[in-house]
């Protein structure tokens, strides 16, 4: 089963859903129509057509993996498909032209991450950052800000590294509605065009700069002592140019990701094909959500507990799904090319029926919440010290991220964009449990509600454009200093506003939504009262046990 087409159409009009089949507010996105452009031209076509007959559009690709309603055109009346129109990247796919004496390649916006990194690779060049999870187009994965994890060079962010974007947008009727703008290095607005998150304008081709081809050879290093994060994190990002952390917090248990390159003539052709990304057994996944979900229900944490030990120790035993020789582990260190050590998604591609990605909405797999929150590298220390004095009051309450990939820490660079960041960051991803029920509460639900607010209203980290719940980006828009330069360049673009909707202006600007009962159990809001929790099962709004000013829902025992 690989992925469906985020895009599903009737007479009725088209859906467009996530990845993960729900978005935050568990809402369908409605469009009256979707188009396929093939070529630049078509897509200008596209968006002239938009222009003329006063649609609003978004640009969509065929893996929809963003968790926000960012590509969601309607407005907030939520109800119809209004005069709406999608623009699919998915056939716009074709090109791809490596200029060897620039050391630069150009993509059409469709393109896929693995296609690319392969045409890169064949050409004797290498693409130096990429996101961990490859099922994103060009253009999708510059948009968002997606990121591998480097402090070196030009950094972990991909669009750290873009020197030419063609971005189609609205234009005056003399110029057909629509034309191209090629915005190149040092054009102040190729600054806010390469992380735009999709409201400048369609992106038609980007040009990245390359490398010549090279090697890495990767250990990771499993330590059951996590005392020393904070004082260790800068020197190890510092000492290995793709290095990163993972910390399972309820297992005392730190992952050192020893990982730099090596010479081309280094031995082994190793590929990275991470455990969480590979294709699994359809009745596998559907176990392993089955039994967490028991465990929820019964309210069993350590339950939990033994299924993150279980889970721990296998990733340390397959490598975390390294594979020395492209189809077993063997041991560290495993050497391979860039291309194949640098982003993996093999779920994507897998042909047996009865497995695939273990989050597939058309299976009862995996359902889970992603929160990435990214901080400044001199304060992140402090951030963590808190969260183990939280895990600390109760190691069971970290079992269920344990579960998942605990909390991984990736570095990145200070960015030019103006949505990028401002200075050279450390950032944090985790997921855990979401109910396939929005108004049931979770195990442990004020924990994670607290590492949550500490993150990004203690410490001020800024979320991930294209993950989090809607409650990481309250006041986002007062934690980029060039906040203000980016919305002048929207309104110089696409002063119509085309291709802003209620939707995406609400992440934009950092918008909170009205309170109404339930809103903090999906992330909607911060409760201020019990209603917005669930008191009918035992969920009261109440204060943070090491951050007090949190406001997070709680389960209070009955008095008997």
């Amino acid at each position: 089963m690989i992925p469906q087409s985020p895009v599903q159409c009737s007479s009725a009009g088209c859906i467009l859903r996530n990845s993960y089949g729900a978005w935050g507010d568990r809402r369908d996105c409605s469009a009256l129509n979707v188009t396929y452009p093939t070529t630049e031209e078509e897509l200008r076509s596209a968006v002239s057509y938009a222009v003329r007959n006063n649609l609003k559009a978004k640009v969509v690709t065929r893996f929809s993996h963003t968790i926000p309603k960012l590509a969601c055109p309607q407005g907030s009346g939520r109800a119809s498909t209004g005069a709406t129109l999608l623009i699919s990247t998915e056939k716009y796919d074709s090109g791809i032209e490596i200029d060897a004496a620039s050391m630069t390649v150009t993509a059409d916006a469709g393109v896929g991450l693995r296609q690319l990194i392969d045409a890169v690779e064949s050409g004797g060049f290498s693409l130096v950052a990429a996101p961990y999870w490859e099922g994103v187009t060009v253009a999708g994965v510059i948009s968002t800000g997606a990121h591998g994890s480097s402090w070196w060079g030009k950094g972990g962010s991909v669009h750290d590294h873009v020197v030419g974007i063609n971005v189609v947008v609205p234009a005056s009727k003399s110029e057909g509605y629509a034309k191209v703008l090629r915005l190149r290095a040092h054009d102040p607005m190729l600054d806010a065009a390469k992380l735009s998150l999709g409201v400048l304008g369609a992106i038609s081709k980007v040009k990245l700069s390359v490398e010549y081809r090279f090697k890495r050879s990767i250990t990771y290093n499993f330590t059951e002592e996590d005392d020393g994060i904070e004082d260790v994190y800068v020197e190890h990002a510092e000492k290995y140019e793709f290095a990163d952390i993972t910390w399972y917090p309820s297992r005392h248990t730190v992952v050192y990701r020893y990982d730099s390159r090596v010479p081309l003539n280094a031995s082994g052709d190793g590929v990275n094909d991470f455990i969480g990304f590979q294709p699994n057994s359809i009745f596998i996944s559907e176990s392993v959500r089955a039994a967490e979900k028991l465990l929820e229900s019964t309210r069993n944490p350590s339950g939990k507990c033994l299924t993150a030990a279980t889970t721990l120790g296998f990733k340390k035993l397959v490598g975390n799904g390294l594979k020395n020789n492209g189809k077993i582990f063997s041991g560290y260190p495993v050497v391979g090319y860039q291309g194949k050590m640098q982003t993996s998604g093999s779920c994507l591609y897998s042909t047996r029926l009865d497995t695939s990605c273990a989050w597939d909405p058309r299976i009862k797999g995996l359902f889970f919440y992603e929160s990435t929150a990214i901080f400044p590298a001199s304060t992140f220390g402090d951030f963590l010290r808190d969260v183990r004095k939280l895990r600390d009051l109760n190691l069971e309450n970290f079992c269920g991220v344990d579960n998942y990939n605990g909390l991984l820490f990736r570095f990145i660079k200070a960015s030019s964009a103006y949505l990028g960041q401002p200075e050279d960051s450390v950032v944090v991803d985790f997921n855990y449990y979401r109910a396939n029920d929005p108004s049931i509460p979770r195990l442990n639900q004020d924990v994670w509600e607290e590492v949550e607010q500490l993150a990004f209203f203690k410490y001020g980290a800024k979320p991930h454009w294209a993950k989090n719940r809607n409650i990481a980006f309250f006041g986002v828009q007062h934690k980029y200093p060039k906040f203000n330069m980016f919305i002048a360049a929207k309104q110089k673009m696409d002063p119509q506003n085309v291709f802003s909707s209620e939707w995406s202006d609400d992440i934009l600007y950092g918008k909170e939504s009205e309170k109404v009962d339930g809103c903090a159990l999906e992330g909607l809001c911060i409760c201020s009262e019990d209603r917005h929790c669930s008191p009918q099962k035992g969920f009261y709004c109440s204060h943070g046990l090491v951050y007090k000013e949190a406001r997070v829902c709680r389960y209070l025992q009955p008095s008997m």
